[in-house]
């Protein structure tokens, strides 16, 4: 005869027992034992006949207050981190090699610390000798920064244990191990194995804990994408070496919005917040030339206007480079074949360069308009109107359509001295602030009434 796999429970106190009895030995209640199936009746052994404890759950609405947060008196970043730092959070820093990732947060934890908080730096890739000189280098020798030299994923976990900080920066995961797993440190095993520790140890003692994660040739955090998927933030600091301008962009955030972005310049006495990024990144603009037009976008929650560049020349090439920076090529080459196909102007034989200025890297749909702008510029040596600004999507069919925070982005625009916005027929707009609005049903249009083309 087969064995039974079903268990015996108390449904009192819920404790397992392998075959019927009149009374539980666990609390002691008559006539409580009833038999249940396991958890799992299909192939090979499951989660087995025993069950665990349940879960308590609760309705949606709640009376629980946010959770506390702390400022580090640096604007960009307490924005970037959603509006501070969260006890128990942890925060994933990638970014590419020598962009001032470590610049960064030791400026952070030295604000964090002058404010209170009980911070720890614990760096694994460098001597404290040379932590202490770059504090040195950036005026922070005074900050109460705890520093500390180490990879033992074991000996970090017992000091953090042991000195209970209120924030703690490593620097970075790839270089630690662990002596329960047997690989190399910086493989897959070890990068998991320590994120997860980490992480764990951040939840359960409430210490905000930043990882700095090195990136690969793609521009992604290096190791398994897991590590990703067990932090709360996620956010890569970006910027063109030669550029003194630096990116702080938050891609994914539990506790604030996604896609916001902090700016900096890089100076010799570390990094200095840009409170006014459209005013930085507009400021080298003089008279109107060809191929110069201003996009109005929304990075988080914020308006930014950014100068689109393009250079068209002819080719001596059987195959015309294509050359874009600080936009997504794909979408470039998607609104030259929508120019070629939809309003008759070709760029075959064309030689195409665009970038962004400053250093910026712009991946709105948005900005369609301002590249079309741009091209069709420098294609036809005729400059746009110095104080518009554009944007708008294009699709296949050469139409423009609306895009979102249309009011934001007018707002922004004339802040900062532009006085008429190009924009698609169909946008809905309230209260332009009396800037001057032409609106564009397609790219044809755009075109002919501002170029003569097509």
């Amino acid at each position: 005869m087969a064995k039974s796999t079903n268990a015996f429970t108390c449904t009192a106190c819920g404790a397992s027992h392998k075959k019927w009895a009149g009374r539980c030995d666990a609390c002691g209640a008559w006539n409580t034992i009833v038999e249940e199936a396991p958890l799992s009746q299909g192939p090979g052994r499951g989660l087995g006949a025993h069950k665990g404890r349940p879960v308590p759950l609760s309705g949606l609405a709640t009376t629980e207050a946010p959770p506390p947060r702390h400022l580090a008196g640096m604007d960009e970043l307490d924005r970037v981190l959603g509006g501070g730092l969260v006890p128990g959070s942890a925060v994933l820093v990638g970014g590419d090699p020598g962009i001032g990732k470590s610049t960064l947060l030791l400026q952070g934890a030295a604000a964090f610390a002058r404010r209170g908080l009980n911070a720890v730096y614990i760096s694994g890739e460098e001597a404290s000798a040379q932590v202490r000189m770059r504090a040195q280098r950036l005026g922070l020798a005074d900050a109460p920064v705890r520093l500390g030299a180490e990879t033992n994923l074991r000996d970090i976990l017992t000091t953090l244990d042991a000195e209970r900080p209120d924030l703690a920066i490593i620097d970075s995961v790839q270089t630690l191990w662990s002596d329960q797993v047997e690989a190399a440190p910086g493989s897959v095993a070890q990068v998991r194995a320590a994120a997860h520790e980490l992480v764990t140890f951040a939840k359960r003692k409430g210490v905000a804990i930043f990882l700095v994660g090195h990136v690969t040739k793609e521009g992604q955090i290096a190791g398994p994408r897991v590590v990703e998927h067990m932090v709360d933030t996620v956010i890569y600091f970006e910027g063109e070496r030669g550029h003194q301008f630096r990116i702080l962009r938050s891609v994914k955030n539990r506790f604030g919005p996604a896609d916001e972005i902090g700016v900096f310049e890089m100076t010799g006495s570390g990094l200095a917040e840009v409170a006014n990024p459209s005013a930085l990144f507009l400021s080298e603009r003089g008279q109107p030339v060809p191929g110069s037009a201003v996009f109005a976008g929304i990075e988080g929650t914020r308006p930014v206007l950014t100068e689109v560049q393009a250079l068209v020349a002819p080719s001596t090439l059987a195959s015309p480079r294509r050359t874009v920076v600080g936009l997504d090529s794909g979408r470039v080459s998607t609104i030259l074949a929508v120019l070629e196909a939809r309003c008759g102007i070709p760029f075959t034989g064309l030689d195409v360069f665009l970038n962004v200025a400053g250093g910026m890297r712009v991946n709105e749909p948005a900005a369609d308009l301002a590249i079309a702008g741009a091209l069709l510029s420098a294609r036809e040596d005729s400059a746009l109107p110095p104080d518009a600004v554009l944007f708008g999507e294009i699709s296949l069919s050469g139409a423009l359509r609306p895009v979102a925070q249309a009011e934001n982005r007018l707002k922004e625009a004339q802040k900062l001295g532009f006085s008429q916005a190009i924009l698609p027929d169909s946008q809905k707009v309230e209260g332009a602030g009396g800037m001057g609005i032409n609106r564009i049903a397609d790219l044809t249009g755009f075109a002919g009434e501002v170029f003569g083309a097509g």
